[in-house]
């Protein structure tokens, strides 16, 4: 997984400032996800480090949503890219769907008592989790890559 983010980062930042970032806080979120996931028998003294991996999980999802995907439609519109804008149409429900289980993680594990009382799901709970994000990943690489390829040849 950190393999392909570093790949995405390679193909697509700097084409636009805000992707950049957005590709530099999700190798920040895939770094805590997979030093989380070494831990292996999670304590109390553990919390922490879930709470601050939830606060960067719901940041680059917001960011997603509120910024990325956002720039992303607008692109597609001011280059009249219908190809783009289908492939916004189809993918963008998919990701909508994901959020909603993404931030079903975030609300058991989002505070301390309620990480401290899920220590025992948190296993399975980061398993599923990883799952999701690498689809995720997918579906937005594939916005990017639709965009990009098609905008970089028209500008």
């Amino acid at each position: 997984m950190l393999e392909r983010c570093k790949t995405a980062q390679e193909r697509w930042g700097g084409v636009h400032e805000i992707i950049d970032r957005w590709l530099k806080s999700r190798k920040a979120l895939v770094e805590s996800y997979v030093g989380l996931r070494e831990i292996g028998e999670y304590t109390p003294t553990d919390t922490p480090k879930v709470l601050a991996f939830c606060e960067l999980l719901v940041d680059y999802v917001s960011t997603g949503h509120f910024e990325v995907y956002e720039q992303l439609a607008l692109e597609a519109k001011e280059f009249h890219d219908e190809a783009a804008l289908e492939c916004l149409h189809k993918i963008l429900p998919e990701l909508s769907t994901n959020t909603s289980i993404v931030l079903e993680f975030n609300d058991k594990f989002d505070t301390k008592e309620h990480c401290n009382s899920q220590l025992v799901d948190l296993p399975f709970a980061l398993q599923t989790l990883g799952l999701l994000m690498d689809e995720r990943f997918d579906y937005e690489n594939q916005l990017i890559e639709e965009l990009h390829e098609a905008h970089s040849e028209s500008a």
